[in-house]
């Protein structure tokens, strides 16, 4: 980490390794079908680009676009996805972005901290706005302001901006699985 807390080297790192990563797959997997890749991109490919990704998370869109290169370059390896786009290869495969995945984390660890799961480690995390006038849903969230850029990038920040966008039957949601799967539901109307 630099001086100013940016992460890019962390960024450039990670995506060599996931570079080393998909440069080893075409001389060693013989089939490119998709029952074969998957299980490589999950198992190989995604560790090092989500490994503590709330703690590092990219806070410029050349880092993300770094890391999202690796998602990209093993779809393209997929056999009959090669000349769709990005997003297309995403959708037929089931699968999110980097930027959308890495926004699901947040919100489903925001989700445990506010249904207190972990109470002792951060009980004013969040702190509930007092608010009657509500057009998405009713459970707002405090917004802190920052001077410098830099506070905006942590996580709660990150957090509090797509929450107040999510539909009242996601964060009202009464348990930890119901809400992934409404959240699943409307995350590709945030991002």
């Amino acid at each position: 980490m630099e001086e100013k807390l940016d992460i890019s080297y962390q960024c450039v790192l990670t995506a060599k390794k996931v570079n080393h990563i998909l440069g080893c797959i075409p001389s060693n997997v013989a089939s490119r079908a998709r029952e074969g890749m998957l299980p490589l991109y999950s198992a190989l490919v995604r560790p090092p680009q989500e490994s503590c990704v709330q703690l590092w998370s990219p806070q410029h869109k050349k880092d993300m676009e770094l890391l999202e290169q690796g998602q990209r370059r093993i779809t393209k390896m997929i056999r009959g996805l090669e000349q769709l786009s990005c997003e297309k290869r995403l959708g037929e495969l089931g699968l999110f972005s980097l930027e959308k995945r890495k926004l699901r984390d947040d919100l489903l660890a925001a989700f445990q901290y506010l249904k207190g799961a972990y109470r002792k480690d951060g009980e004013n995390l969040f702190i509930r706005a007092c608010c009657n006038r509500t057009r998405t849903n009713g459970f707002k969230l405090r917004e802190c302001r920052f001077r410098l850029d830099v506070g905006k990038k942590f996580f709660t920040m990150r957090v509090v901006k797509h929450w107040h966008r999510l539909p009242g039957e996601v964060v009202e949601a009464p348990s930890l699985e119901t809400f992934k799967v409404r959240l699943d539901g409307s995350l590709s109307k945030l991002v």
